[in-house]
């Protein structure tokens, strides 16, 4: 298999277990998406919108949704009056980690059949991929959350 392929396909698993993962806690992949970029801190509403890749309206439904199910809350911004800042409530916090918890171990075991030393590599070669890239930070590494 080659590269593309391999790569698109790989996209195909990683989101068909994310979305599993997601509808099991009783969410969206958008909304599980979002739960996790705010798990280190709050995001203003347009950074919010760049690091999800989302249109303004789209971004604002998603927060909606989101928020009628207690999960996040939107505060003042206290850099600009005119400006909100999105943040996990108590109960989107602690959701926030079980999920997160629950699909890294599910996307882990995609790789369970790696020798050590091949997770090493593909996880070089996929880094390098991401950072070339600039893909925005929207799941951090276990190890940076705790």
């Amino acid at each position: 298999m080659g590269v593309v392929a391999a790569l698109v396909r790989s996209t195909f698993l990683v989101n068909a277990v994310y979305e599993a993962s997601a509808r099991e806690y009783g969410l969206t992949q958008q909304q599980g998406q979002l739960l996790c970029v705010l798990m280190p801190r709050p995001y203003g509403m347009s950074e919010l919108g760049a690091v999800l890749g989302l249109a303004k309206s789209s971004l604002t439904g998603l927060v909606d949704r989101t928020e009628r199910n207690g999960l996040v809350q939107r505060k003042p911004d206290p850099d600009d009056s005119r400006a909100v800042r999105v943040a996990l409530t108590k109960m989107g916090a602690k959701l926030a980690v079980e999920f997160y918890d629950e699909t890294c171990r599910r996307i882990e075991e995609l790789a369970a059949g790696f020798a050590p030393e091949e997770r090493d590599t593909l996880a070089a070669l996929l880094g390098r991929i991401v950072a070339d890239n600039k893909v925005p930070t929207v799941f951090m590494e276990p190890d940076r959350l705790r």
